[in-house]
């Protein structure tokens, strides 16, 4: 059996490297598509050796534009990789255009496909909330990594023949990790106890009455923090004429963007994760970290209902009261109590259902 794996950004890559483990010890021949949706190379390369994936058979060179043009890309380039190597599947990942795009193609040429992350659902007007809606309706997979996202699938009308219980793909990557972070991880961890903070969303940073209120509220956290900052980011602060005011008070520290292991080493040592990422707040969670989301909206209820992290918004005073709330908590206790995620063998279950309808 041959599948096509279609990524374009590094939490797809996340999730591609334990589907790509599980597929091979059934000598599954496996096929990758990168679209070059986040076009920094290097910062793709980190990923790739870290996760050790091997090297796409395709690069697609689809970075940069409006979404249109992106989506179109990636469609177009999809749509002659998938008719050249003639799968009997594609796998897709997440919520991105590259997601949106794969799903079309297939859908247009009569060709299954699965949605790797399935069913999540934020019910705000994103981009992202369209992709998933379309390619979960087109899908012959949905591997839903919660069980609530099972149940908005069946509440859209999907056939429930097409819905699966998996857990969360990025929960297996996470479990091998951890016994290989010590060897792995390369990044020196500071002496001070420190925040870590993670900002990279466009929606967030590319708008000034959006970000400026958060750098705001950082500036009046007393109290180290941490910040991998992406080089698209640092762009965006500096064109906004917000970079240097994030540096004035010397409470935050900038350092260069992070791989994997390292990212996950930085959590697993700091006292509290304050981001605007959906995956880095997961990981916190699995890190048994408590976390503030500096975001409008969030896929996993289930974490700020069991009070391990806090949905803040771009809101300053928000932000601070969360900080001032969670910098001191211990969640390690929810966390065991809590296995919402599935127990990290989420891929293998997803080849073995794979294997069973398609063969």
């Amino acid at each position: 059996m041959k599948l096509v794996h279609l990524v374009g950004n590094r939490p797809q890559f996340i999730k591609l490297a334990p589907f790509l483990m599980a597929a091979e010890k059934k000598n599954i021949q496996n096929i990758i598509i990168h679209s070059g949706q986040h076009y920094d190379y290097e910062m793709s390369k980190i990923f790739f050796d870290n996760l050790q994936i091997p090297e796409p058979n395709y690069h697609l060179e689809a970075g940069g534009g409006t979404h249109t043009s992106q989506t179109t890309k990636v469609m177009l380039g999809t749509e002659k990789a998938l008719s050249d190597e003639k799968p009997a599947l594609l796998v897709i990942y997440g919520d991105t255009n590259t997601t949106l795009a794969g799903a079309l193609v297939a859908y247009k040429m009569n060709l299954p496909f699965a949605h790797v992350e399935a069913g999540l659902r934020e019910y705000v007007w994103r981009p992202e909330e369209m992709n998933k809606k379309v390619s979960d309706h087109f899908a012959k997979y949905c591997f839903c990594p919660i069980q609530r996202a099972c149940d908005n699938l069946k509440h859209e009308g999907v056939n429930k023949n097409n819905i699966f219980l998996t857990g969360d793909i990025t929960y297996d990557t996470f479990k091998y990790a951890q016994a290989v972070l010590d060897q792995k991880a390369k990044i020196v961890i500071p002496k001070n106890p420190y925040f870590l903070l993670t900002m990279h969303r466009a929606e967030t940073v590319d708008h000034k009455e959006k970000v400026e209120p958060i750098i705001e509220a950082l500036l009046e956290i007393n109290h180290e923090i941490i910040y991998p900052i992406h080089p698209r980011t640092e762009k965006s602060l500096k064109n906004l004429g917000l970079y240097e005011r994030l540096i004035s008070t010397g409470n935050i520290k900038i350092i260069p963007p992070v791989g994997y292991f390292d990212l996950l080493k930085l959590i697993k040592h700091s006292k509290l994760v304050i981001t605007d990422s959906g995956g880095v707040i997961k990981e916190a969670f699995y890190s048994e970290k408590p976390g503030v989301a500096i975001d409008a909206a969030s896929e996993y209820d289930e974490i700020y209902n069991l009070e391990c992290s806090i949905l803040t918004g771009q809101n300053k005073k928000k932000i601070l009261a969360a900080v001032k709330k969670m910098g001191n908590k211990n969640i390690t206790r929810i966390v065991h109590k809590n296995k919402i995620f599935g127990n990290g063998q989420s891929a293998t279950k997803m080849v073995e259902i794979i294997l069973s309808h398609e063969t």
